[in-house]
């Protein structure tokens, strides 16, 4: 698949109008959030189980293919919070889902070619991750609160530091810590391994920053979507 070619953004754009539609369908029709938040809670899931079985049949279980990169987190995270709407939960899939997730579509790191099936569930999964964090916080089912941005800051270099552990342990590389993946990045920006990893801290932070803006501006606080559901 080439890099912002008709295929890929065919698929972007089908992500972003899903999405839009979604959160407009639970902006609208309060007594519709449940059920969407559930289906797409459990289609997270069953998606993601469906996907264990497939790769662990065909690769085996080894230290190296474990669900711990990041995205693997966001996901789980993001089928927790449309199944619990937990707040901190729901805080750490909006940041770390959208901006891992977001990154991820924009470059997609493929493991086979299109339209083979891991190439469908990296979008699938991926835009699955976007397009439940926007209907949890844009759909007003679960606002943010005062300082999740922080909170979901901290969360992220928690688990970063937990993962850099990890890879030094066993020799793996997970959140592309020791090493930039082989397809294009944004990592290939910012320098060399490892002083790659401060700026990507910085960039982390201000993406985070970057999705506050319209979770304020939309007027998505806790407060107000109580009073109008």
């Amino acid at each position: 698949m080439a890099l912002f070619g008709p295929t890929h953004l065919t698929l972007l754009a089908a992500i972003s109008i899903l999405a839009i539609v979604l959160v407009q369908v639970c902006q609208k029709v309060p007594t519709d959030r449940h059920l969407v938040r559930l289906i797409l809670g459990w289609g997270l899931v069953i998606n993601e189980l469906i996907w264990w079985g497939f790769r662990y049949s065909h690769e085996g279980v080894h230290i190296a293919n474990l669900p711990l990169q990041l995205c693997d987190v966001t996901l789980w995270a993001s089928a927790i919070a449309c199944l619990t709407v937990i707040p901190t939960i729901v805080e750490l899939a909006y940041f770390a889902g959208l901006a891992g997730a977001g990154m991820a579509l924009l470059t997609p790191d493929l493991w086979s070619r299109w339209p083979t099936y891991p190439a469908i569930y990296f979008f699938v999964a991926h835009g699955g991750i976007v397009i439940a964090c926007a209907v949890l916080v844009f759909g007003r089912i679960c606002p943010l609160n005062g300082g999740a941005m922080w909170r979901a800051y901290g969360l992220l270099l928690a688990y970063a530091f937990l993962a850099g552990m990890f890879n030094k342990v066993y020799g793996t590389n997970y959140m592309y810590l020791c090493r930039k993946p082989k397809n294009a990045s944004l990592l290939d920006a910012l320098g060399p391994w490892p002083w790659y990893l401060i700026p990507a801290a910085a960039t982390a932070l201000a993406l985070f920053w970057l999705l506050s803006l319209p979770a304020t501006r939309s007027g998505n606080t806790k407060a107000r979507s109580q009073a109008a559901t």
